[in-house]
């Protein structure tokens, strides 16, 4: 006796059109193209977790250099500076301190200058 796939398949279909079922057009109706846009969904959302740390970093060194630059220093001035003077703060860090607490960074660029005089 062979083994039929009817309540099998509608659940695997049903499934997978559950996940698309805010696309547009045919994506959301057609098994065929809805199990094309989850698999492609899914490959941009493995992709992009690892994009946006990129991301972030490229954020964190812009607002870090602008904020160097208004008290005259180029980023990686700054950067080699702080390295010399054994100051071990991340981008991240510096960047949040670069945007809320301006003093603060004022006496982070003078520990650079003065490790880099």
């Amino acid at each position: 006796m062979r083994v039929k796939t009817g309540t099998t398949r509608r659940q695997r279909h049903k499934k997978i059109l559950n996940m698309v079922s805010g696309q547009r057009g045919t994506k959301h109706r057609l098994y065929r193209r809805a199990n094309e846009a989850m698999m492609k969904s899914y490959w941009y959302a493995y992709r992009d977790r690892r994009q946006r740390r990129r991301d972030f970093r490229r954020l964190w060194i812009t607002r870090i250099n602008a904020a160097a630059r208004m008290h005259g220093l180029s980023y990686s001035r700054l950067m080699h500076g702080l390295k010399l003077a054994n100051v071990n703060l991340d981008r991240k860090a510096l960047a949040d301190i670069a945007v809320r607490d301006d003093q603060a960074f004022a006496a982070i660029v003078d520990v650079a200058k003065q490790a880099l005089a």
